[in-house]
Formats: structure tokens, C-alpha cells, sequence
């Protein structure tokens, strides 16, 4: 009920999990499955600065942005945690339509230290709605030890998560 890919690994290019989870949203949204979570896209506008992080919401078609601009010379991290936030609250509220799978575009860091979308991930399992994610090698130990056993590797391949996210349903 806990699938997850693995972004950053070997030849997974960078935003390469956020892509393959926005294919999978499409195609199962055309397919007409109520779905809840966001899925991340990255609006890169120049080579020499980071890009922008946008999580679009697969109901009600908000997109809020998650990062912020620290400035050309800025090594802390980009994520802005109230945009989080803000994304976290809008699906709770699409929890209420009754959705039959979750896709949330990462546990991350936030998530890690228990904050960000892991307390939904928690209620959703424990509603019996199955939940697709990715995680960076950074977080895999924060995920598995969160996830005690439930989170099952998925291929980096379209048609292999289509198929666990179907039997899933």
C-alpha cells in the first residue's frame, strides 16, 4: 500500500522521479481514478541559478510554489516550508472526496523529521488508500524506518507503477 520510486539513483536523471509521477497522475487521472496529493514540477528558466519548485495539486488545479530565492551565492536549503504547508492542508481537504490512491511528489526532508505530508501518509495508510511516493537516497533510511516495512520499491518504469497503482486500487 506503500510504493515508492527512488529519485537520484544511477541514471535517473535530476526531476526525473517528479516527471514519471506526473505521467502517472495524467494517465490515471484520464483513466478517471479520484486521486489526491501534488506532484512537483521545476520551471527552470537559467542554467547558472536553481529553478523553481511548483507542486501542483491533482484536485482543484492549485499550484503553489516551494521554494524561495535565497540569493546567487545561498547553499542553505530552497524549500519554503510554509508553501509545504499550504500544499499539506489543501490535501487534507481532498481527503474528504474520498480519493483511491494518494501521490505525493517526495518524502523529503520535512517528511523525514516527521512533519510535511508524513502525518498524511499515516491516515491514509490507516484508511486503506494506497500511497505512491519517491525518496532520495538522502531520506531511504528516514522513509523505511517510518514506513517499518510497508514501502515497496518500484522500478523507475511507467507501465510497472501503472500496474502496482491498478492493483492497488
Amino acid at each position: 500500500m506503500l510504493g515508492y520510486i527512488r529519485s537520484g539513483v544511477g541514471t535517473v536523471p535530476p526531476g526525473g522521479a517528479d516527471l514519471l509521477l506526473a505521467r502517472v497522475a495524467a494517465t490515471l487521472q484520464a483513466e478517471g481514478v479520484p486521486l489526491a496529493g501534488v506532484v512537483q514540477v521545476n520551471e527552470v528558466f537559467d542554467p547558472a541559478r536553481p529553478c523553481h519548485m511548483d507542486l501542483h495539486v491533482l484536485t482543484g488545479g492549485s499550484v503553489i510554489r516551494i521554494s524561495q530565492d535565497l540569493g546567487a551565492l545561498s547553499k542553505g536549503c530552497r524549500l519554503d516550508p510554509s508553501g509545504l504547508e499550504q500544499a499539506v492542508g489543501l490535501v487534507i481537504q481532498a481527503l474528504e472526496g474520498g480519493p483511491r490512491l494518494l501521490i505525493l511528489n517526495k518524502f523529503g526532508k520535512q517528511e523525514a523529521d516527521g512533519r510535511g505530508f508524513r502525518p498524511v501518509i499515516g491516515q491514509v495508510i490507516a484508511a486503506g488508500v494506497p500511497v505512491l511516493t519517491a525518496v532520495s537516497q538522502t531520506n531511504l533510511e528516514a522513509f523505511e524506518r517510518f514506513s517499518e516495512g510497508l514501502g515497496e520499491a518500484l522500478p523507475m518504469d511507467l507501465e510497472k507503477i501503472l500496474g502496482w497503482c491498478r492493483a492497488q486500487i
